[in-house]
């Protein structure tokens, strides 16, 4: 999985034109940060930042929250 990653879900029939970005960061205590920002295309959207202690445990929650909006229809 490469990150920075942003995902899509486009329905015209449904007026659904959605984005969802997920990032990782090293924080400057040593702790790395799952960045996640969302919204309507063509908007700067809604954010949250998450720590975690190692990269490999932002890493594993990455790739749950990429694996649950592919299933809701999300694609890069």
């Amino acid at each position: 999985m490469a990150l920075p990653l942003r995902l899509e879900k486009i329905d015209p029939d449904a007026n659904c034109a959605r984005f969802y970005e997920v990032a990782l960061a090293q924080t400057l205590f040593g702790e790395v940060a799952l960045l996640r920002r969302w919204g309507r295309i063509g908007t700067h959207g809604q954010s949250l930042q998450e720590t975690h202690p190692d990269s490999g445990t932002a890493e594993a929650a990455a790739a749950r929250l990429i694996a649950r909006k592919q299933r809701r229809g999300y694609h890069p």
